[in-house]
């Protein structure tokens, strides 16, 4: 009778190990990589989820193009959200990815932001040539699509050129937006989704400037909480996560 129960314990403790996507992790814990245009919206709709769930949510913060990298060298990750679908593709090819879980939540708009109370005022693109204007924070393009986009619209207005002296680069948008609460670029080209009105001044871009900002969400497929982050995505474009999402200023897609 021991050995029989010891071996009905030890299929199922089998069974539990070698199930590929368990239903949620023991913990009941989600570990996010998202892009961090998103660190406003999603600290939000994260607390709610938490508040509806229980989970508790851990996010990391940065570059698409880092944290893809991060990625694919093991971190670990339940979920990514990307600010660019390249870096899913990217993902995707390796077969990093659960891909029926991917899915186009929202799409970003980008601005010109400077504070308050300055000698200058920015109501045009052209507004950036003025002599006031020394630096000029951007995300790197190379890594950080919001970075990129900017780069897309001062080479469609024919400003890059004309500015590139004057650009100083962030690893991702949040530290773009960092050089210029702190002073240490005049202007600067952020997320819609990171203006605070009552901290500064923005001037919102055409995005016919630049292609989409396409935000990108998929499950990790090396998860132990795949329902759990199952769930997460749906609560994003749901009642509670697409308000949320709106308000700060993203264009989340119908019927997605």
């Amino acid at each position: 009778m021991k050995m029989y129960m010891l071996s009905i314990t030890i299929f199922l403790l089998f069974i539990s190990c070698s199930s590929p996507h368990n239903s949620q992790s023991p913990n009941n814990e989600l570990t996010i990589a998202a892009a961090a245009n998103k660190q406003l919206a999603f600290t939000e709709i994260g607390r709610r989820f938490e508040e509806e769930t229980g989970t508790n949510v851990t996010f990391s913060f940065g570059s698409s193009g880092q944290l893809a990298e991060q990625i694919e060298n093991g971190a670990p990750f339940d979920i990514f959200a990307a600010a660019n679908i390249d870096f899913v593709d990217r993902l995707r090819e390796q077969d990093l990815l659960i891909q029926e879980t991917e899915t186009t939540y929202a799409y970003g708009r980008i601005g010109v932001a400077t504070l308050p109370n300055t000698s200058f005022s920015i109501n045009h693109l052209d507004d950036l040539l003025q002599d006031d204007i020394k630096r000029i924070a951007i995300a790197n393009p190379d890594h950080a699509p919001y970075g990129l986009a900017a780069k897309e619209t001062l080479v469609a207005t024919g400003l890059w050129e004309d500015v590139e002296s004057k650009l100083v680069y962030g690893r991702n948008i949040n530290d773009t937006l960092t050089f210029i609460e702190t002073g240490n670029a005049e202007a600067g080209i952020i997320a819609l989704s990171l203006y605070k009105e009552e901290k500064m001044d923005f001037f919102l871009i055409d995005d016919q400037l630049h292609e989409p900002l396409e935000h990108v969400i998929a499950v990790i497929n090396r998860t132990n909480a795949e329902e759990l982050a199952r769930e997460f995505i749906s609560f994003i474009k749901g009642p509670i996560g697409k308000p949320i999402m709106e308000s700060y200023g993203f264009v989340v897609p119908e019927g997605k």
